[in-house]
């Protein structure tokens, strides 16, 4: 009994089009950071504040206070 072979050309990626995909996924890693570091400057001091805040409100939505 013969096996089918799968489609050759399925898996065929041309090098620019990698190349590309790979330069897209980079710059979008790059904003992120900065978006991040931005976030973390403008926010800095009142990230555990915040964090606390979700906390309340996760355990209020719980026990149906909210």
């Amino acid at each position: 009994m013969r096996v089918p072979l799968p489609d050759a050309d399925r898996a065929e990626l041309e090098v620019e089009s990698l190349l590309k995909i790979v330069l897209v996924l980079v710059v979008l890693l790059l904003v992120v950071e900065l978006i991040e570091s931005f976030v973390g400057l403008l926010l800095g001091p009142l990230q555990p504040l915040l964090g606390l805040l979700v906390i309340v409100l996760i355990v209020l939505w719980l026990l149906d206070r909210i």
